[in-house]
C-alpha cells in the first residue's frame, strides 16, 4: 500500500505531497491541471523510464519519493529484506530523481540501484490502466494468475512449482553427466596417459628421501670408507687402539677392586666403557666394509630421483604426492568407467520428477478449464453494471507451444505454470467474435474490463495499489455511479486511486484529493489539495454544474454525497 508520495520539479509541479488514504482515493481537477502527473511520478517511482522533457522547466532535478507499507505484502517484503540485508522490514523507501539531461537516478532504503532494479524490485505492486499506458491486463502473460486466483488454485500452483523444480533440478544433474560423457574419451586419454606414466615410473611413499640419503652415500663412499676405517682403527682394531688401552687400565685398577666401594662404582662405569668403545669400533668397521664404490648405483639413484622430481614438477606437487595423485587418477578414471550406470540411474529419477511434474499440471489444467466459463460468465455480469452490456468475455485455456525451454507433454510445453497459455478474450459487441484485450481501441473499456477483474477477484489478488484513469470515459449518470460503487466495493479490499471527471464516482471515494494550476507571472505551477467534507461538497457541486454553481448544484451534489455515504455502509 502507498503511504506517502512526494513530487517535486516534475513537469508543471513544484512541490507537492499526498498521502493516500487505505480505501478509495480519488483525484479531480480541472483539465490540463495536471492530474496525470501523479500518475507519471508513481510510475517513475516504480521503476519506469524517465523522460528529460518531464523535468520542469529551469530546476536543476525531479524528485519522486514513495513510501510503501509491506506488513501484508510479503512478496515484495522478501525481495526488500534480500536487497537491503534488513530482515524486519514494515516500510519500503524509494527516491528517484531526473536530470534535465535525462540521466537518472533511484535508491531503495538508501541503497543506489539501476532503474530496472527497482522495478524488478516493486514488480507487482501496483497496477496502473489508463490509455496512455502500457496496460497488465492486455498483456497475456498476467491473465493465467487471474483465473488462478479465482479458481483459488495457489496451493496447486506452489505444488506444480515444487515439482517443476524438482524436475529441473533432475534434468540439470542428467545434462552435467551426458556432458561429462560427451567429453570422457578426451579425459580418458588424459588419464591413461597420465596413469601409464605414473605406473611406469611407480613412485613409492617416502622413496625421495631414500634416494637422497642413498645419493649422499655413494657420492661419498671413498671419504665414508677412509673415515670408519679410521676410527675402527683406533677405537678397537689398532695396536694401540682405545679398548686395548683401556682393557689394560681396567685390569690395573682391578687390583684395588673391593678396597673401597665407592670406587669399586666407577670401575664398573670403565667396564661399560670398555664394552661400548670395542661395540663402536666393530660396528665402525662393519659400516666402512659395506661401503661399495659403485658409480654405475650412483648414477641410476640420480636419474630416478631426477625423474620423480620432473614428473612432479609437471603434476605441481612434490614427489611425494605422486603417490596420493596416482590414486586420485585411478578413482577418476574408475568413475569415468561407470558413467553409464549414473547415466541410467539419473535419467531414471528425471523421468520420475517429470511424470510427477505432468501429473500436477493434468490438474492444475482441468482445474482451470473448469474455471474459465465461471470467471467468464462473472466478468461479463461486471461489465454489463459498467455501461457494457453487449460486452462477452471468454477465458480461452489452450496449451503451450511446443518452443522454448521445457519438456513435452501432452503435446504441450511444460513450464514452472504446468501447460496452460490463459488469455482473456471479449467481444464488445453483439455479432463480433471474442478478441484478444489489446485489440480494444478504447482506454475507457479496458479500464473498466480491468475494474470488472478487479471487483471479480478484490478479495484474492495480491497487490497493493490499483490506479484507474481514464475508466469513466465515455460513460456518465447511472454507469458512472455503478462504476463508482464498484471501485468502492474493490477497495475495500485494496487500496485504489481513481481519476475521474464524473460526481457520480467522485462522491464514493474514502479520501477525495483536487489537483489546481496557478498561472503565476513566472511560470504555472500545480498543487494537489485533501479536500475537507465543505471543499468536497463545492468540488462535486463544480463538477456537477460546470462554470456557474447555483443552490440547485450545491443540493444535488450534498444528495449524491450522502447517498454514496448510505451505500457505502
Amino acid at each position: 500500500m502507498l503511504t506517502w508520495l512526494s513530487v517535486r520539479d516534475l513537469a508543471i509541479v513544484d512541490h507537492v505531497t499526498v498521502e493516500p488514504a487505505p480505501g478509495l482515493n480519488v483525484v479531480t481537477g480541472e483539465t490540463g491541471a495536471g492530474k496525470s502527473i501523479l500518475i507519471a511520478a508513481l510510475q517513475l517511482a516504480l521503476g519506469a523510464r524517465g523522460r528529460a522533457d518531464l523535468v520542469r522547466t529551469g530546476a536543476e532535478e525531479a524528485v519522486i519519493e514513495a513510501t510503501f507499507d509491506l506488513r501484508h505484502a510479503p512478496g515484495l517484503r522478501a525481495r526488500v529484506a534480500a536487497l537491503t540485508d534488513e530482515d524486519d522490514v514494515d516500510e519500503l523507501i524509494v527516491r528517484r530523481t531526473l536530470k534535465p539531461n535525462g540521466r537518472s537516478r533511484a535508491w531503495i532504503h538508501g541503497v543506489m540501484v539501476p532503474a530496472t532494479r527497482l522495478a524488478e524490485v516493486l514488480g507487482g505492486v501496483v497496477d496502473i490502466c489508463s490509455q496512455h499506458e502500457h496496460h497488465g491486463l492486455a498483456d497475456p502473460t498476467s491473465h493465467l494468475a487471474y483465473l488462478d486466483a479465482f479458481a483459488d488454485l495457489d496451493a496447486p500452483g506452489q505444488a506444480m512449482l515444487i515439482a517443476w523444480r524438482a524436475y529441473r533440478e533432475a534434468a540439470d544433474t542428467l545434462d552435467a553427466l551426458a556432458e561429462q560423457v560427451r567429453r570422457r574419451s578426451e579425459r580418458e586419454a588424459i588419464l591413461r596417459f597420465q596413469l601409464e606414466e605414473l605406473d611406469a615410473a611407480d613412485p613409492q611413499a617416502g622413496e625421495h628421501d631414500a634416494l637422497e640419503a642413498e645419493i649422499a652415500r655413494l657420492g661419498h663412499a671413498d671419504r665414508l670408507a677412509r673415515a670408519t676405517a679410521e676410527a675402527d682403527d683406533v677405537l678397537h682394531s689398532g695396536e694401540s687402539a682405545v679398548a686395548g688401552r683401556i682393557a689394560r687400565l681396567a685390569r690395573t685398577l682391578g687390583d684395588v677392586r673391593g678396597v673401597d666401594a665407592s670406587l669399586d662404582t666407577l670401575l664398573d662405569r670403565l667396564d661399560e666403557l670398555l664394552t661400548l668403545t670395542e661395540e663402536l669400533g666393530r660396528d665402525l668397521g662393519r659400516y666402512g666394509r659395506r661401503i661399495v664404490h659403485d658409480p654405475d648405483r650412483l648414477r641410476e639413484a640420480e636419474a630416478r630421483l631426477g625423474t620423480l622430481r620432473s614428473l612432479a614438477r609437471r603434476h605441481g606437487g612434490s614427489v611425494d604426492d605422486l603417490v596420493a595423485l596416482r590414486a586420485r587418477l585411478r578413482s577418476e578414471k574408475a568413475g569415468l568407467d561407470a558413467l553409464e550406470d549414473k547415466m541410467e540411474a539419473c535419467e531414471a529419477a528425471r523421468q520420475r520428477a517429470l511424470d510427477a511434474a505432468a501429473r500436477q499440471a493434468r490438474a492444475l489444467s482441468e482445474a482451470r478449464r473448469e474455471a474459465a466459463a465461471a470467471l467468464g460468465g462473472a466478468i461479463t455480469a461486471e461489465l454489463a453494471d459498467l455501461g457494457m452490456g453487449n460486452a462477452r468475455v471468454q477465458v480461452d485455456v489452450a496449451r503451450r507451444e511446443q518452443r522454448g525451454d521445457g519438456p513435452d507433454v501432452d503435446g504441450a510445453r511444460l513450464g514452472p505454470q504446468g501447460l496452460d497459455r490463459v488469455e482473456l478474450l471479449i467481444a464488445p459487441n453483439k455479432g463480433e467474435p471474442p478478441r484478444p484485450l489489446h485489440r480494444i481501441a478504447s482506454g475507457g473499456e479496458l479500464s473498466r474490463s480491468l475494474l470488472a477483474i478487479k471487483r471479480v477477484l478484490a478479495a484474492r489478488s495480491p497487490r497493493g495499489l490499483y490506479v484507474f484513469d481514464e475508466v469513466d470515459t465515455g460513460v456518465g449518470g447511472a454507469i458512472a455511479e455503478s462504476i463508482g460503487r464498484k471501485l468502492a466495493d474493490v477497495a475495500r479490499h485494496q487500496q485504489v486511486l481513481c481519476i475521474t471527471h464524473q460526481p457520480q464516482i467522485a462522491v464514493y471515494g474514502d479520501a477525495h484529493w483536487h489537483v489546481s494550476k496557478d498561472d503565476a507571472a513566472d511560470h504555472t505551477r500545480s498543487a494537489v489539495t485533501r479536500l475537507d467534507d465543505d471543499a468536497r461538497l463545492r468540488e462535486v457541486a463544480r463538477m456537477l454544474g460546470g462554470i456557474e454553481v447555483t443552490d440547485a448544484h450545491r443540493a444535488a451534489a450534498a444528495d449524491l454525497l450522502a447517498a454514496a455515504r448510505r451505500a457505502r455502509t
